[in-house]
């Protein structure tokens, strides 16, 4: 998979695996059955292989061809990836298939209700995957999982389970103000942050200014800041704030670092 930044770059690497398995690491096993139509009819202008910025294309056009533990799931109308360089726990990329809409950026494309409904929906789905997968990795760890936990694995029956951490609360679904690949993606992105693949200042910013822009505050009016490009590329120049905490950092991206993985471990106790 690809992210703004080091977007072009390409797709690959699987999920921690345990010997509980979710909905979402079942999809990922190279067992899982995907439809068998998998090569999309749209072809858009856009379609130079030989462009770094074309870098989605492949998976867009000819899901079929990928691992599950790329390509999680397609259908006509989406394609779900994983972000071969992810900025968080968990981080995907949905990519809509129809030309139409995948060529265009993503202020214009989401501004249609209809598609904006459409994209809405597949996000969704793709959350109550990704929050299952989330749960499976961290929950041992949740406070808030525990007596729920203790509850599943006892051999007496309860006539009603203890309340559990809710992990979809945990994701963020948007897009970049500016993405550097050509073709339509939303992000589907836990919080956390929490990856050796953030390696800079644009990798951090992308995520925690306006310059990513939640699907919920879509369609974007026509005098949004957010559609401003000097506003936005001040965004990317911002000093680091803790997404957690607030604490600032000023450039320090090593000191945030850190930080970030002290406040790894608090939220995965939660």
């Amino acid at each position: 998979m690809q992210v703004d930044g080091t977007e072009a770059d390409k797709a690959a690497e699987a999920v921690a695996t345990s010997n509980k398995r979710s909905a979402f690491s079942e999809l990922m096993s190279p067992k899982a059955k995907q439809p068998k139509s998998g090569s999309s009819k749209h072809v858009g202008k856009l379609s130079n292989p030989n462009d770094p910025r074309n870098g989605l294309l492949a998976y867009i056009l000819e899901p079929a061809k990928y691992y599950p533990n790329i390509v999680i799931k397609y259908d006509d109308r989406f394609v779900l990836i994983r972000d071969a360089f992810p900025k968080a726990t968990i981080h995907l990329l949905l990519l809509p298939r129809d030309s139409s809409k995948r060529d265009l950026h993503p202020r214009d494309a989401l501004n249609d209700q209809d598609f904006l409904n459409e994209v809405r929906k597949e996000a969704s789905a793709a959350i109550e995957m990704a929050a299952s997968e989330l749960s499976r990795q961290i929950g041992r760890f949740s406070e808030s999982c525990k007596a729920h936990i203790a509850a599943m694995e006892s051999e007496e029956l309860v006539d009603e389970l203890p309340p559990s951490r809710d992990f979809a609360k945990e994701f963020r679904v948007g897009i970049h103000a500016h993405p550097s690949m050509s073709h339509l993606h939303i992000h589907i992105i836990s919080r956390d942050m929490h990856s050796d693949r953030l390696k800079h200042q644009k990798h951090y910013n992308s995520f925690n200014t306006d310059f990513f822009i939640p699907l919920e505050d879509f369609p974007l009016a026509e005098d949004d800041i957010k559609r401003n490009t000097s506003y936005q590329n001040g965004n990317l120049k911002k000093e680091y704030k803790c997404w957690r905490c607030g604490k600032l950092f000023g450039n320090k991206f090593k000191q945030l670092k850190e930080h970030l993985d002290e406040e790894f471990g608090a939220w995965r106790r939660e």
